[in-house]
C-alpha cells in the first residue's frame, strides 16, 4: 500500500540526524503494526518531477521502465505512527549532499510531499529476555529509539552505539541498569561488543547498521562465539560503505546466496 506523507514539521536530534515529521490523510497501513524497527520504502521522485498518489515501482520495473527513469527508493524506520492522528516521524542521516534521502530531508520544508510503501518489521523487544543488547550507528539510532521506549526504563539494556563525535550522542533516558557505550564508527563497535562484560540470562539482541561491520564482525561473535540463538537475534546490515542503496540490495543477496551454500 502507498501512503501520501506531507510535511509538517523539522527538528534536528543531533548535528547529523533531522527528524522529519509528516501527517497522511490515510495512516491506515500502520493498524497493528507492532514492531519496533518498522520500515517503509520512501519514494523519491528523480529530477523533482511529480509522482502519482500510487507509486508502484516494481511494476514500472516490470513493465520495462529505464533504469534511469525510476524512482528512487530508499528505506528508513518509521517512528511513532498515530493512525488516529494521521502522524508518523522519520529520522534522517544527514552529510552534507551525499545521497539522495538526507539532501532532501536537509531542504525538506512543509507542505512538501513524500510517498512510502510498507511498513515492514520483524523485531520487537521480548519482556520476558533477562537483557537486552543493542547495537548500531546513526542508522539504526530511529530503530533502537523505538525499541528504548517500548521497553521502558525497567528492563536491563546495554547499548553499543557509533556516532561521529560527542556532539552527536543522543540525549537518552535511561533506566538505572541501562548503559550506554559511544564509539566513534561503525567499525569500532566490533572491539566494543567484545569488550562488553557479557551479563548472565538470556539476551535478546539487536544488531543493525554498516553490513561490513554487523555482518562479518559482530554478528560471527554473537551467534558463534557466545551462542546467542538466532530466534533472540535480529542483526542485519543496513547500509555498505561506499556503496548506493541499489549497490546494497545486490550485496545482500550475493551474501545470502553464499551463505545458503555453506
Amino acid at each position: 500500500m502507498t501512503t501520501r506523507l506531507m510535511v509538517t514539521r523539522t527538528e534536528d536530534i543531533t548535528p547529523g540526524l533531522r527528524r522529519v515529521w509528516f501527517h497522511s490523510d490515510d495512516l491506515s497501513a500502520f493498524d497493528g503494526s507492532s514492531h519496533t524497527d518498522r520500515y517503509v520504502k520512501l519514494i523519491f521522485a528523480r529530477d523533482g518531477q511529480p509522482l502519482p498518489d500510487s507509486v508502484d515501482v516494481r511494476a514500472m520495473r516490470r513493465d520495462g521502465v529505464p533504469a534511469e527513469q525510476l524512482p528512487d527508493v530508499r528505506t528508513y524506520t518509521a517512528l511513532f505512527p498515530d493512525v488516529g492522528a494521521g502522524t508518523v516521524a522519520i529520522d534522517f542521516v544527514i552529510h552534507g549532499d551525499e545521497g539522495v534521502a538526507g539532501p532532501w530531508a536537509a531542504r525538506a520544508v512543509p507542505g512538501q510531499v513524500l510517498h512510502a510503501n510498507g511498513p515492514g518489521g520483524g523485531y520487537r523487544p521480548d519482556p520476558s529476555a533477562d537483557w537486552h543488547l543493542l547495537i548500531g550507528d546513526e542508522s539504526a539510532v530511529p530503530a533502537i529509539t523505538a525499541a528504548l521506549a517500548e521497553l521502558g526504563p525497567e528492563p536491563t539494556v546495554r547499548l553499543l552505539l557509533a556516532v561521529p563525535g560527542p556532539d552527536h550522542e543522543l540525549a537518552l533516558s535511561l533506566g538505572p541498569d541501562q548503559q550506554v557505550r559511544y564509539v566513534n564508527d561503525a567499525s569500532a563497535l566490533v572491539a566494543a561488543v567484545r569488550e562488553l562484560p557479557w551479563l548472565a540470562g538470556r539476551v535478546q539482541v539487536f544488531a543493525h547498521g554498516e553490513a561490513q561491520a554487523i555482518m562479518h564482525g559482530v554478528r560471527p561473535y554473537l551467534l558463534k562465539e557466545r551462542g546467542v540463538p538466532r530466534s533472540d537475534a535480529s542483526i542485519s546490515g543496513y547500509w555498505r560503505q561506499g556503496r548506493s542503496e541499489d549497490a546494497f540490495r545486490v550485496w545482500k543477496q550475493e551474501l545470502a546466496a553464499a551463505e545458503r551454500v555453506e
